[in-house]
C-alpha cells in the first residue's frame, strides 16, 4: 500500500519522537501507521464556511455554480479545448470565452489570464514597457500576501511615476506628469480599502479627456470586477464607459474561478488586448482547461439571466428574513438534541477585498459554552465548520452556508458541543 522508502521514514520518525520523550513505544505499530495515513490525506477538504464572509479568500472566494461543477467534469477529459469542430484545424481556447465575455459586458474584445494580478502584469509588460505609467499615491495599494501593486507594475519594465498625494489626486496631476515617454494612466480601484475625510481623487470621465487628448491608454484596474451595482463598486460598464483597457477578478464579485479578466473597448481597446494576447508572456499567464470550462459556465448564466445561480448572488441578496429563518431551524433542531443556541443579529462581510465598509444584515446563531473550545472543536471536525467569535460567543452565519449543508452542519454542531462538555 506505502511505498518503501515511505515507510522507514515513518518508522524513522516515530523512533525519534520516542527517543525525544514526544512518544511512547507502547502502540509504535498503530503510531506509525497513522503517520503513513497522515501522509496521504488529502490536504484540500472541503469546509464550511459559517464566517459570514462571502468572498473568504482563505476558504477560495467565490463558490462555483452547479453549472461550473458540472463543466468541469467535462474539462476533465478530452474537449475541444484548442480544435474548431466546424473546420477541423487548430482553434485558440480564449475563444471559447471571449464572445461571451464580451456579449456579457458590451465591450469590443476579451482575454483570460490566471489572476487579476497577471491581469495588470501583462498589460503594462505587453503596452508599456521601457515607458512610463503614471498612478496616483493612494493607488499604490497592497492585494493580499503581502502582494504590493508598485512590485507587480516594477515587474513590468515600467517607469512608474507616481502623482499626488495619499488622500488627494486631481486629474490636472496626471496631466503636469504627462512626458514624452508616457504610455498608460493608470487608475487602481481601491477595493479593499476607503479613505475617507479630505480626500479626492480624479474621475475616469477626466482622466478619459486626458488620455485622448494625449493619445495614451487609460487602464482601470478594477479588481472585484462589479458585473451588477452592489452599494458603492463600481461597475464593469461604468469603468468601460471611459477606459481603453478594465481588468479584474473572476473569483470575486462576478462569482466564478481565480482568473484575471481583461476587457478591450474601442479600437485602442482592441488594439490593446490583441498585443497584449501575441506577447510571450501571455502564454505563460494563460489559464487551464478546468478554469476555462468553469468561467464559461459563469458567464453564461449570467448572460443568460440566471444570476441567481450563482452562489455569490444568493449570498449578497439573500432577504435577512430568510437567513433569519434558516438559523431558527437550525436552533430548534439543535435543542432536540440538547444543544443551547440564541439569535443574535449582525452583519456579513463581502470579503476578497470587496466592499469593505458594506455590512449585509444578517442572524446569527450563538452555541451556548465557551467560544474559542466551541469553534476550534468545528475546526476539527470532519467536515470541518469554519465559525467566528462575536462579543465572546461563537457564532454561525447562515447567510454563507451553501445550500444543502444544513443537516450536516447541525451534525458537526452536536459533536463539537459534546466534545466540549467532556
Amino acid at each position: 500500500m506505502y511505498g518503501r522508502e515511505q515507510v522507514v521514514d515513518a518508522i524513522r520518525k516515530q523512533l525519534a519522537a520516542e527517543r525525544d520523550g514526544q512518544a511512547d513505544g507502547s502502540a509504535r505499530e498503530d503510531a506509525v501507521a497513522a503517520r503513513l495515513r497522515a501522509l496521504v490525506a488529502p490536504r484540500l477538504r472541503r469546509v464550511i464556511n459559517a464566517t459570514g464572509v462571502i468572498l473568504h479568500t482563505n476558504l477560495g472566494r467565490a463558490p462555483l455554480a452547479r453549472a461550473a461543477l458540472d463543466a468541469l467534469a467535462v474539462a476533465g477529459g478530452y474537449s475541444n479545448l484548442e480544435l474548431d469542430l466546424e473546420s477541423g484545424r487548430r482553434g485558440e481556447r480564449a475563444a471559447l470565452v471571449s464572445e461571451l465575455l464580451t456579449a456579457l459586458f458590451g465591450c469590443d474584445a476579451a482575454l483570460v489570464v490566471n489572476n487579476n494580478a497577471a491581469a495588470v502584469l501583462l498589460a503594462l509588460t505587453g503596452l508599456s514597457k521601457g515607458k512610463e505609467v503614471i498612478v496616483s499615491r493612494g493607488q499604490l495599494v497592497e492585494i493580499g500576501g503581502s502582494f504590493r501593486m508598485p512590485d507587480v507594475m516594477r515587474l513590468s519594465g515600467a517607469r512608474m511615476v507616481e502623482v499626488g498625494t495619499t488622500n488627494r489626486t486631481r486629474a490636472s496631476d496626471y496631466e503636469q506628469a504627462i512626458t514624452p515617454r508616457t504610455a498608460v494612466l493608470l487608475r487602481v480601484h481601491t477595493s479593499n480599502f476607503r479613505v475617507t475625510g479630505f480626500t479626492e481623487s480624479a474621475a475616469l470621465a477626466d482622466l478619459s479627456v486626458i488620455s485622448r487628448r494625449h493619445g495614451l491608454l487609460l487602464i482601470d484596474d478594477l479588481g472585484s470586477g462589479a458585473a451588477e451595482p452592489v452599494g458603492d463598486e463600481p461597475t464593469v460598464a461604468e469603468s468601460l464607459r471611459h477606459c481603453d483597457v478594465v481588468t479584474f477578478s473572476g473569483d470575486k464579485l462576478l462569482g466564478g474561478p481565480q482568473a484575471g479578466i481583461v476587457l478591450g473597448g474601442g479600437e485602442k481597446g482592441v488594439e490593446a488586448v490583441r498585443k497584449m494576447s501575441r506577447h510571450p508572456l501571455a502564454r505563460a499567464l494563460r489559464i487551464d482547461k478546468l478554469t476555462l470550462a468553469a468561467l464559461e459556465a459563469t458567464a453564461r448564466l449570467r448572460l443568460t439571466g440566471h444570476a441567481d445561480d450563482l452562489p455569490v448572488e444568493r449570498m449578497l441578496h439573500a432577504p435577512v428574513e430568510d437567513v433569519r429563518r434558516r438559523a431558527a431551524m437550525w436552533s430548534v433542531k439543535l435543542a432536540e438534541r440538547g444543544v443551547e443556541t440564541r439569535l443574535v443579529e449582525g452583519s456579513s462581510a463581502v470579503g476578497g477585498g470587496s466592499l469593505p465598509e458594506h455590512a449585509v444584515a444578517t442572524i446569527l446563531l450563538a452555541i451556548a459554552g465557551p467560544a474559542s473550545r466551541l469553534s476550534s472543536a468545528l475546526r476539527h471536525g470532519d467536515p470541518p465548520v469554519i465559525a467566528r467569535i462575536e462579543k465572546d460567543d461563537c457564532c454561525l452565519d447562515p447567510r454563507t452556508v451553501l445550500r444543502g449543508e444544513d443537516e450536516t452542519l447541525i451534525d458537526a454542531v452536536e459533536r463539537a458541543a459534546l466534545t466540549v462538555r467532556r
